[in-house]
């Protein structure tokens, strides 16, 4: 077995920044991919089509998440053992949650075989020629969720052990193959049968390499599997929260789709879901520091607090500085972005949509901080009881909001339930990580209401698109000074420089 990790290893501070540029271009690269193909794909597919397929990328991330919370659990697990230098109780505890989720893969693929021709029947609102299609397409995704799971849990040992340059040597081809694969199928048929088959074989591949690296990291894998039952136990403890969590949270970030579907079309699914499946990548930003940082939340919240508050602090803040521009950015140029890449139909019809969903995510993002450390600190019950009361009040929103606005209701519904569920998860990481009130009014109120205003006048300003150039360029530039100024400690600040230093080094 590899030597053990201490802690000022997991919890380093370059170790963390290089990790989480790993994870910065694993989620970014297929992005990247995603924008050049998803115009093609519409095109040769059709609208409604397409509005299919994306439904079915949604349901391949999400029933993912129907691990019963092994695959963060395992995170979890892991990362304490290492911490606390008990490498020896490691693989008993891999190979025993691996066997749980594949036992979970093959309950949810047989509930998922039952459900899903119904949910294609009887909910979405599918054109008739489209209908035996799509419930084929869909059995097909229901064979393969035994191999999506046990996925989730190779990646959460690789997390463990901090290796993200493995993890995303299989994201990124992955990805991309997710957007690539429909343009090497498209020559020969359109039909999402073949298409969907093709899917699902790169994840089978994705998965064995997965393995592979698993058994290169902790070579005594490979010898007898020894199975704990209380293990078992220990596990579903704590991944018994996490399958609420895991189960709700993706359904209030994606179900408006579904609820789109079958009050008003597939078609406006397409619409609602492209510009969706663009500003959804964003969370990128904030997943690829959360991975990281959930690990470091485990080993030290209990024995480290102080450093515990100190990742948890310069996590909000720069998510903050990097994700304020690039959402600002967006809701001043959606209309123009949307028209080059997709036409004036598009544009018309997304922009709204596109600029109420970037102001969610940039709350949503910022929220990532105060889960991530609210589940490294082992209470996965407090998330899921707050999503448990949360889901039925959103759920009714939604459908009010759909039906009196159609898919901007529904875009509007999602941003509200995001600022409400931030907010709430950060005064929760307060009182987890005993922070006094020292906050004074202006920081907890004026200054994000300020934030708030300045997003929504990006979104509503009619202006000429020189004067709106002018408008980001003043904005930017005070943020750069607030951030400069006020957010950042001297050390980073000399940390900063020195990076700029090393660049302009080597340009001349």
């Amino acid at each position: 077995m590899n030597d053990p990790q201490p802690l000022s290893a997991l919890i380093d501070g370059k170790r963390l920044v290089r990790n989480t540029f790993f994870n910065l271009f694993g989620y970014g690269i297929p992005l990247i991919a995603a924008v050049f193909t998803i115009p093609i794909i519409i095109r040769e597919l059709g609208t409604d089509r397409f509005g299919v397929l994306t439904l079915a990328w949604v349901l391949i991330g999400y029933l993912g998440l129907f691990d019963m919370g092994m695959g963060r659990a395992l995170t979890k697990l892991v990362a304490q053992k290492l911490g606390s230098n008990l490498t020896s109780d490691i693989p008993s505890l891999i190979w025993t949650a691996l066997l749980v989720m594949g036992i979970i893969g093959i309950v949810v693929a047989a509930v998922a075989w039952v459900v899903l021709p119904w949910i294609v029947g009887n909910l979405l609102k599918i054109p008739p020629y489209l209908s035996q299609e799509a419930e084929t397409a869909f059995l097909l995704l229901a064979l393969f969720v035994p191999i999506i799971i046990v996925s989730v849990g190779f990646r959460g040992v690789l997390d463990a052990y901090q290796r993200f340059d493995l993890t995303n040597s299989v994201r990124i081809p992955l990805g991309l193959f997710t957007f690539i694969a429909p343009l090497l199928v498209m020559p020969f048929s359109i039909s999402l049968v073949p298409l969907l088959v093709v899917l699902m074989a790169g994840r089978l591949v994705a998965m064995l390499v997965q393995l592979g690296f698993c058994l290169r990291t902790i070579p005594a894998l490979r010898k007898k599997a020894t199975f704990n039952l209380f293990t078992v136990g220990y596990l579903f403890k704590f991944g018994g929260w996490m399958t609420v969590t895991n189960i709700i949270s993706p359904l209030m970030m994606y179900l408006d789709r579904f609820f789109i579907g079958t009050m008003i079309s597939v078609a406006a699914v397409a619409y609602y879901a492209t510009p969706g499946e663009v500003i959804t990548k964003l969370l990128l930003i904030s997943g690829s520091l959360m991975g990281v940082l959930f690990p470091a939340f485990s080993s030290t919240f209990e024995n480290y607090p102080n450093q515990t508050i100190t990742l948890f602090s310069r996590g909000i803040k720069y998510i903050y500085l990097v994700m304020f521009p690039i959402v600002m950015i967006i809701l001043s140029l959606a209309g123009e972005g949307l028209t080059i890449w997709l036409g004036t139909e598009f544009a018309c019809q997304s922009t709204m949509i596109m600029q109420l969903m970037a102001v969610a995510i940039f709350f949503t993002s910022l929220g990532q901080v105060p889960y991530s450390l609210i589940q490294g600190a082992g209470r996965p019950d407090i998330t899921a009881k707050l999503h448990f009361i949360e889901l039925p009040f959103y759920l009714v929103f939604l459908w009010l909001m759909i039906r009196a606005f159609g898919i901007k209701g529904a875009a509007f519904a999602w941003m509200i339930r995001a600022m409400i569920d931030s907010t709430v998860l950060y005064l929760v990481a307060r009182w987890l990580l005993n922070l006094s009130e020292s906050s004074t009014l202006a920081h907890r109120i004026v200054f994000p209401a300020i934030i708030f205003g300045i997003l929504m006048a990006a979104m509503f300003i009619k202006i000429s698109l020189p004067l709106k150039f002018v408008f980001l360029a003043i904005v930017l530039c005070i943020h750069l000074i607030v951030g400069w100024l006020l957010l950042l400690s001297d050390d980073e600040k000399d940390a900063v420089k020195k990076l700029l230093s090393s660049v302009c080094s080597r340009q001349s």
